[in-house]
């Protein structure tokens, strides 16, 4: 949706040398979307696009690519951007979900476990047969975990999780099914198999990619989490007209995220 940058307010005039003007603050502006950023033509964007929905790395594509290797980061990391601020945009969920944590990274010496150097642990919710949030977090802890579950969910939610103690509060917000385990298999027939099978389906869709800086990984997650809840749409023809309805300015402060 276009919006203006002043106030936010999203009807304006369409003024004649091109610009609009807030209906609501007189501001007078020129919106840019993410599709007009950049130099390249747009038939070299579809070229990239479509390389982009297959999973091409930008590293296989420095011989013989539509463009310089820089080019092609600086344009796909602008895609993640706006594949990334949609996802943080979707309506909190509700019904049966599926509340889990893993951690991202690749394998290291030294210690283990959640506190682990070099790794990211990522709060994950997904709702039963449907849609998935998954979110960095500074530390897993109860307290962190709570809060995204009060900001991504609403209450009366029927939640599955396992027998971590921290999520013994979620009985003040709805209902509770602890999923409990022997030797990695869950007892009886209740699972959060749906959170567990998208922690190997990002993984493994990231694994190519051979590491993430750790100021891009935010755009990682959010990329693998709208593939994930497109899995049944032809994305090129969504991805192009999400860049052409996103603002730059929107997205300018998801490009970089450190922790």
């Amino acid at each position: 949706m276009k919006k203006g940058p002043s106030c936010g307010h999203a009807r304006a005039y369409e003024l004649a040398d091109g610009r609009s003007k807030c209906k609501r603050c007189g501001y007078r502006y020129r919106w840019r979307g993410a599709w007009s950023a950049g130099r390249l033509s747009d038939a070299t964007k579809h070229e990239l696009l479509r390389r982009f929905v297959w999973g091409v790395p930008v590293y296989r594509q420095r011989f013989g690519g539509p463009a310089s290797a820089p080019a092609i980061e600086r344009f796909y990391r602008l895609v993640r951007a706006c594949m990334a601020w949609t996802e943080e945009l979707r309506e909190p969920f509700e019904g049966a979900l599926e509340c889990d944590e893993t951690t991202f990274g690749g394998a290291r010496h030294g210690k283990r476990g959640w506190g682990a150097y070099g790794k990211v642990i990522v709060f994950g919710i997904i709702k039963r047969n449907g849609q998935v949030k998954a979110l960095p977090i500074a530390a897993h802890g109860r307290a962190e975990v709570m809060r995204h579950i009060q900001a991504h969910t609403r209450e009366g939610a029927l939640s599955y999780t396992d027998e971590w103690q921290a999520y013994a509060t979620l009985r003040m917000r709805g209902k509770r099914v602890v999923i409990r385990k022997a030797k990695g298999k869950p007892v009886g027939r209740d699972h959060i198999k749906g959170i567990e099978g998208f922690w190997s389906y990002a993984k493994n869709w990231r694994y190519p990619y051979r590491g993430v800086p750790g100021k891009y990984f935010h755009l990682s997650l959010g990329e693998v989490c709208y593939r994930f809840n497109h899995r049944d749409q032809d994305l090129k023809p969504w991805l192009v007209k999400l860049l052409k309805a996103t603002s730059r300015q929107d997205i300018n402060s998801k490009l970089v995220q450190i922790r």
